[in-house]
């Protein structure tokens, strides 16, 4: 059984990880409707790999004989100044999500809940794999973004994405 406060953060956790899915879900509209489908389609990927965290936290809440509760989503940024900004945010965001994961596993840590822990391992894991491809991504997007004809060529590259 999950400790009050851990079980508090988990639900949280769920609804952060919808968020984020609604959030880049608003980023790959924004690059489709400039032309980028490449970043598009990249960006819609991420999106359903966000939702699909949201699901692995719901099961093992469930598995846990916890009651999960979805909150209203907020509304996403759909505006930005140019290509590069919601890269830019995807980087900011995966640091908070990583943020939120370490104090899952902090929390779980002083349950002694190793059940948990164990679980949060492939989150921890997973973030840090998150914030080094959002980082690489910014990088190469800056390598490229002298030249729209570059930018182009990268968005075709990440439309393949698998």
């Amino acid at each position: 059984m999950l400790s009050e406060n851990l079980s508090k953060l988990m639900i949280n956790q769920v609804n952060k990880e919808l968020y984020s899915s609604y959030l880049y879900l608003s980023i790959a509209n924004y690059y489709e409707e400039k032309g980028l489908k490449g970043f598009s389609t990249w960006f819609k990927k991420q999106a359903l790999e966000e939702k699909e965290h949201a699901d692995k936290f719901v099961e093992y809440l469930h598995n846990n004989n916890e009651h999960v509760t979805y909150d209203s989503i907020e509304a996403p940024k759909n505006e930005f100044k140019d290509f590069k900004e919601p890269l830019s945010i995807q980087i900011a965001h995966e640091k908070y999500v990583t943020s939120l994961i370490n104090a899952l596993y902090e929390q779980a840590i002083e349950d002694k809940d190793y059940r948990s822990i164990n679980f949060l391992n492939w989150f921890i894991n997973e973030q840090a794999e998150e914030e080094k491809t959002a980082q690489d991504l910014l990088t190469t997007f800056e390598y490229f973004s002298e030249n729209i004809k570059d930018i182009f060529e990268f968005s075709e590259r990440l439309g393949n994405r698998k």
